[in-house]
């Protein structure tokens, strides 16, 4: 583990983000609220919290961190047939909270496909990724996305 112990304790903020696609049938099961297994996305808001706090114990080197706030929420989408996760999680501390985050984006949507699995076991879960991260000696991070960059790209002179 990297030692942590001569930073300055600041605030710090990670967002993370993902999507679960899904079968129109299996996405419009989640929506009424009519999945065998229960409320799909209660407990997967649950799972995602749990595993932010239990980052420590799942990721080998990660630092445990006393996690001030987690907040996940979940957008469906109708068109694209998935529904995407994004998590956000906060700590005063000398070290970040990335992985906190990404951990519980993958859990939630994980559970998502544990509680949908016996109707639609090709679900595909994508785009794990960090968003965002804010406090700490390295700045602030902000992810950019591949179509701004390649827009980007082509305003070029």
């Amino acid at each position: 583990m990297v030692d942590v112990g001569a930073k300055a304790k600041t605030h710090r903020v990670a967002v993370a983000s993902g999507r679960i696609h899904m079968l129109a049938p299996t996405l419009h099961r989640v929506l009424q609220g009519d999945a065998k297994k229960g409320d799909v996305l209660g407990i997967a808001r649950i799972a995602a919290i749990q595993g932010a706090k239990r980052t420590a114990e799942l990721i080998p080197l990660a630092h445990p961190i006393a996690i001030t706030r987690v907040a996940v929420e979940f957008q469906p989408d109708i068109e694209n047939c998935c529904i995407a996760i994004t998590a956000t999680v906060e700590c005063s501390g000398p070290t970040g909270v990335e992985m906190e985050a990404l951990t519980a984006a993958a859990l939630g949507l994980l559970t998502i496909y544990d509680m949908l699995k016996a109707v639609d076991r090709g679900m595909e879960i994508r785009d794990v990724h960090l968003d965002e991260k804010r406090g700490g000696n390295s700045g602030h991070y902000l992810r950019v996305s591949k179509k701004k960059a390649k827009s980007k790209q082509r305003m070029r002179p």
